[in-house]
């Protein structure tokens, strides 16, 4: 199916969710390697979107999921968090929150999204986002790169995370998802042939394979992974605590008679 055809196909999905479950979808992005800017031909559509439901709903007594998981097959694979849900995670600098939130790739927003998005990074704490970023590459690298061959495409799922560490570290802010943004502000110049090779294959086949380990990638990322460490244990950031704000914009968002 044509990439035209499957956006069309998602809005209607988009469409059938909100009222089969009786929602409102607030804003609806793309996560996946197709947001961080390396999809392979045969890359699945990672939907995943922000939804509320009617007032009622959140005072209720018993405890009510808070999630949505729709579809997942090898096309598509939907799923989305309640606001309040939402909210709470990113009173708590939840990482997975900012990088929906500043997917480049949107499906579907809304004038409501845009009062939250307002006041997202303010609640970004560094710490937060480098223990995930790094642990995310440090797993990644053990369990995939380690060998004298290794999955190639791996090294995507070590790098993108070791620079969203680096961005951290230099500015502060949450790291945007695109690959080649991250690579401009943060790669060393040294590797990035040998990246721009694996980009290119990625690119035009559907899965890289498994190669002989890039000797000069895995150098670089054990020099990384020790400097981030390190730069991990002197970052000490504090976030707004102000629940007072989060609650302000939760309510607004549900007593506003435009969401139905």
């Amino acid at each position: 199916m044509e990439e035209k055809a499957i956006i069309c196909e998602i809005q209607r999905k988009l469409d059938e969710i909100e009222k089969s479950e009786d929602v409102k979808i607030l804003h609806c992005i793309e996560s996946g390697s197709r947001a961080w800017g390396f999809p392979s031909p045969d890359s699945d559509y990672d939907v995943r979107f922000f939804y509320i439901r009617k007032p009622e709903f959140y005072l209720r007594l018993d405890n009510p999921r808070d999630v949505i998981e729709w579809e997942i097959n090898d096309v598509y694979d939907i799923n989305g968090w309640d606001i309040r849900k939402a909210l709470i995670l990113l009173h708590k600098s939840n990482p997975t929150f900012f990088e929906w939130n500043n997917s480049p790739l949107v499906y579907r927003t809304s004038s409501q999204w845009e009062t939250v998005k307002s006041i997202a990074d303010r609640y970004f704490v560094s710490e937060s986002g480098l223990y995930h970023y790094c642990g995310m590459a440090k797993s990644n690298y053990r369990e995939y790169l380690k060998g004298e061959n290794v999955k190639l495409k791996k090294y995507f799922y070590v790098l993108r995370p070791l620079l969203a560490c680096r961005w951290i570290i230099n500015r502060g802010t949450p790291p945007p998802m695109l690959f080649s943004e991250l690579a401009d502000a943060e790669l060393d110049s040294s590797i990035r042939t040998e990246i721009n090779k694996l980009l290119e294959i990625k690119k035009h086949t559907s899965e890289l394979g498994t190669g002989k380990r890039i000797d000069v990638l895995n150098d670089y990322i054990e020099n990384q992974l020790e400097e981030i460490n390190q730069k991990i244990s002197t970052i000490k950031s504090e976030n707004s605590s102000d629940w007072n704000e989060l609650n302000t914009v939760f309510l607004n968002l549900i007593y506003n008679e435009r969401n139905f």
